[in-house]
């Protein structure tokens, strides 16, 4: 099996960074792609970042020269730095590693519990 553990959220005023951080373990073959999704109250959970295992990335419209993503295939861990935070930016933000447990597996989705970013304005 595979676990994704999420790390870094709090509070943080409008205009402030913050930095967040995902760890996968477990039984990994291979991860295929590594994102930060976010969901806000009353919302559908959408996607931020995701960065491929060749290091191509794609991004949401509304973090673009915001935030960036990064992702050291070694260590099977992601970041999300995020700058310029805005209040639209509060969200339970989640970790999602596409990977595959064997060689012989599909590949699977595999989430974190997710971490707070609240920004105040």
């Amino acid at each position: 099996q595979v676990q994704v553990v999420e790390s870094g959220g709090g509070l943080v005023q409008a205009g402030g960074s913050l930095r967040l951080s995902c760890a996968a373990s477990g039984t990994i073959f291979s991860i295929r792609t590594m994102g930060w999704y976010r969901q806000a109250p009353g919302k559908q959970r959408e996607l931020v970042a995701v960065v491929f295992s060749d290091g191509n990335t794609n991004y949401a419209e509304f973090v673009k020269d915001r935030f960036t993503i990064s992702r050291d295939n070694a260590k099977n861990t992601v970041s999300l730095q995020m700058n310029g935070l805005k209040p639209e930016d509060t969200a339970v933000y989640y970790c999602k590693a596409v990977a595959r447990s064997t060689w012989y597996a599909s590949a699977n989705d595999y989430w974190g519990q997710g971490t707070q970013v609240t920004v105040s304005s």
